[in-house]
């Protein structure tokens, strides 16, 4: 049977080879040589080679945290706004989708007025059904949705690094409250212990055995340590406040458990660091990197397919009478079907400055994905070094500690018996409140390091629950 419409054969070869489409196919990117073996940072009986387990908190053994940080992870408030992202992404992809199907267009009306046909003025009725479908002939349509689809799994990566870094924060906050409290307590017993001391030379002073300036001294000190409570309390405060923001709640409404944590957890077992390749694979930041570069891959083919014609297969239906019976009478009937075609040709410049342009911007995808690669691994190697520094510092300062306690009792012995002088034991005093307070410090520090370790490796979001987005409006 012989084609009626002339261009109804270019049509019909456009449906036949419709499943080409121009443009580069994606390809994931090429691993970066030496980034797949162990770090270089993980020696030594602190870490060992298993894999992080994606609830790394419960490691801590802490029912406090685990609660605090399962309810972060469904009321935080950075977390909903990840959510509503990643919505508007997959609707998105629906919305690209769309252009695989007809679109259609129905009309009525009922104008008042004068016509060129008719002279008097009067209703005329009107109905209309017009009906389009674009043949992705050059896969426009096809790379739209790819580029639609790859940007909307970005945007779920980027929520799940979202969620690694409200994990992070929880555990971060609650160790800085636990931390700071008992900062607090080992200045307070600085103060116990000071205010002993001065009690007694405010005795031995009646007795004239020792100077105003003895006692002026260790004043000092009491003050100096009775300065520190304060602040520590403060800071504990406003670590609480943060606490309590994370997990989506008003700063007044602090968490009550966690204000009664007196010392940051501590990990009883070597941290599980894994090696490079598992961490590219846990990180939600590659994947979104990696994600975005097909994203950019698919819009070159989007703009490839605008340097070839568009063909649609167009239909028409339209009716108009004087009265709504007449409008089904053959003679107010009008219709209309055949192919349309559009093409910028022969001026084609815009569409390839557009294929540079998009070239241009997945070379870019491409090299930021690199750097997102290597910004991992040195994160967590990073991590892994500070946490190793802290904790070898963490047994020199234990050890001080202990020689300075040592030094303070054997000081206030000698000065009973009258071997040193009052200037000596308040040296050793001094440094015993120092060593004390250094070492608090460092078990603040030894577990926030440990907390950043867990953030580099990325872990947190595999079991994480749905959160949902609020309703506006």
């Amino acid at each position: 049977m012989r084609a009626r419409h002339p261009l109804l054969g270019v049509m019909l070869a456009g449906l036949v080879v419709s499943g080409c489409a121009v443009g580069p196919n994606y390809r994931a990117p090429a691993a970066i040589p030496d980034t797949a073996g162990p770090f270089v940072s993980a020696a030594g009986p602190a870490t060992s080679a298993e894999a992080p387990p994606s609830d790394w908190w419960r490691l801590y053994q802490d029912p406090v945290l685990d609660r605090l940080v399962q309810q972060a992870l469904v009321e935080n408030t950075d977390l909903k706004v990840a959510a509503a992202n990643l919505a508007y992404a997959q609707a998105l992809v629906g919305e690209a989708r769309a252009g695989q199907f007809p679109t259609t267009t129905l009309s009525a009306g009922a104008p008042y007025g004068k016509t060129l046909t008719a002279s008097p003025t009067q209703t005329t009725y009107e109905a209309g059904f017009v009906a389009a479908y674009q043949v992705d002939l050059f896969g426009r349509i096809r790379r739209g949705i790819e580029a639609a689809r790859a940007n909307a799994q970005a945007v779920q990566a980027a929520e799940n690094a979202v969620r690694v870094t409200v994990a992070a924060q929880t555990a971060g906050a609650y160790a800085n409250v636990c931390a700071y409290a008992e900062a607090a307590q080992v200045a307070r017993q600085s103060v116990e212990t000071t205010q002993q001391t001065y009690d007694i030379l405010i005795k031995q002073r009646t007795l004239g055995s020792v100077s105003d300036l003895d006692v002026a001294r260790e004043a000092t000190l009491l003050d100096q340590a009775r300065a520190a409570v304060p602040g520590f309390e403060g800071q504990r405060r406003a670590a609480l406040f943060e606490l309590a923001v994370l997990i989506g709640k008003p700063p007044a409404d602090i968490p009550q458990e966690a204000a009664g944590c007196t010392a940051p957890p501590q990990l009883t077992q070597a941290i599980p660091v894994g090696d490079g390749a598992t961490l590219l694979r846990r990180r939600p930041d590659v994947s979104e990197a990696e994600r975005q570069l097909a994203a950019a891959t698919a819009r070159i083919g989007v703009a490839a397919a605008d340097l070839y014609p568009t063909i649609s297969l167009g239909g028409s239906f339209n009716s108009a009478a004087g009265n709504t019976a007449a409008l089904g009478r053959s003679s107010a009937i009008a219709f209309g079907v055949g192919p349309l075609i559009n093409w910028s040709f022969p001026n084609i410049l815009v569409a390839r400055a557009h294929v540079k342009e998009t070239s241009a911007q997945a070379s870019a995808a491409l090299a930021s994905f690199d750097g997102v690669v290597l910004t991992a691994l040195k994160e967590a190697e990073q991590a892994l070094t500070t946490y190793q520094a802290e904790l070898q510092r963490h047994e020199a300062l234990g050890s001080a500690q202990s020689h300075a306690a040592e030094a303070f009792r054997l000081a206030q012995s000698e000065y009973r018996l009258g071997a040193i002088s009052f200037i000596d034991l308040l040296t050793a005093q001094a440094t015993l409140i120092n060593a004390n307070q250094t070492l608090a410090a460092s078990d603040q520090a030894l577990a926030v390091d440990q907390v950043a370790v867990f953030q580099a490796l990325g872990g947190g979001w595999q079991d994480a629950p749905k959160v949902t987005a609020p309703k506006a409006g």
